[in-house]
């Protein structure tokens, strides 16, 4: 990939003024991305645009996040891209379950503050490139 590409990020959440909120601060940044109004509608743009990231919500009235995560990682095409899950289930069993068992790459609680995104995810996206943690 051309080091000058912008990154690119779908974001799926039923939410508009979220998806709103996080396109601005991460347009800042630098990354390009693309808002998907719940699960089925945010699998279909991860097909298209196969981006760097996915950043999913879980509680969602069409689809459950899970479900929407554990399509993108059963599919050849996606299940090599980094999910990072942004939800306002905040039980500490919701993020064991999440980063624990499914394996999700990171899990921010709502309300977040815009750092603490940024920071996830330049964890993530330098993490997938260096290849698999052993």
């Amino acid at each position: 990939m051309n080091a000058d590409a912008r990154r690119r990020i779908v974001y799926i959440e039923d939410d508009p003024e979220m998806v709103d909120l996080v396109t601005i601060i991460l347009n800042r940044r630098g990354f390009d991305v693309k808002g998907a109004n719940g699960g089925h509608h945010g699998l279909s743009i991860v097909q298209q645009e196969l981006p760097d990231l996915v950043l999913l919500d879980l509680m969602m009235p069409d689809m459950d996040g899970w479900d929407v995560y554990h399509q993108l990682k059963s599919s050849e095409s996606t299940s090599h891209i980094p999910v990072i899950i942004i939800t306002a289930k905040a039980q500490a069993i919701d993020r064991v379950l999440g980063l624990h068992i499914a394996r999700v790459d990171d899990y921010i609680s709502k309300p977040f503050r815009p750092q603490e995104l940024l920071d996830s995810i330049d964890r993530v996206l330098s993490s997938s490139h260096e290849g698999p943690v052993v």
